[in-house]
């Protein structure tokens, strides 16, 4: 939204646009002093991902799916860049795995059952952690909040990184 005159106007840039702000936000941003640069990327193997696999540093990557076989296929496609690109894959983690019903304590699997194992595998990898669904991070972020947020499951993966 900071590019565009109106938060709903849509930004409508072809790769080669994708990859020159990229390539900008890695140079031309002071960083400061990082122990570790976050980048969070649009699921497959876009144009945005492979600049940022070719541009920047990596020196791994989590790979992030979701229950459905579908979200599977596209994260061993990722996995498949990866190692065409001899980018380590760190671990599995699997989002949205399910909801814990706050009036019964029960999982519920709204996605259908977890596939994650068999993708952690299947990457030669391991699961990290799934992680269920949670209201309460949507109402945060819409609030502009989202620092607050808690997400005990994340722990594992900040302390592998």
């Amino acid at each position: 939204n900071l590019m565009v005159p109106d938060e709903n106007a849509a930004v409508i840039w072809r790769g080669p646009m994708i990859s020159g702000t990229i390539k900008q936000f890695w140079t031309d941003v002071l960083w400061g002093n990082l122990d570790v640069l976050l980048v969070d990327l649009p699921p497959g193997t876009s144009d945005a991902a492979l600049t940022v696999m070719q541009t920047i540093p990596v020196n791994g990557v989590v790979l992030v799916s979701t229950p459905q076989q579908l979200a599977g296929m596209v994260v061993r496609k990722a996995d498949s860049m990866l190692k065409q690109l001899k980018i380590p894959v760190l671990g599995v983690v699997e989002n949205m795995s399910y909801y814990p019903c706050p009036d019964t304590g029960k999982d519920h699997l709204i996605f259908g059952p977890s596939h994650a194992q068999e993708l952690a595998k299947a990457v030669n990898t391991h699961l990290y952690v799934q992680l269920p669904i949670d209201p309460s991070i949507a109402e945060l972020g819409d609030a502009g909040n989202i620092e607050v947020a808690r997400q005990p499951g994340l722990k594992k993966i900040l302390e592998a990184i």
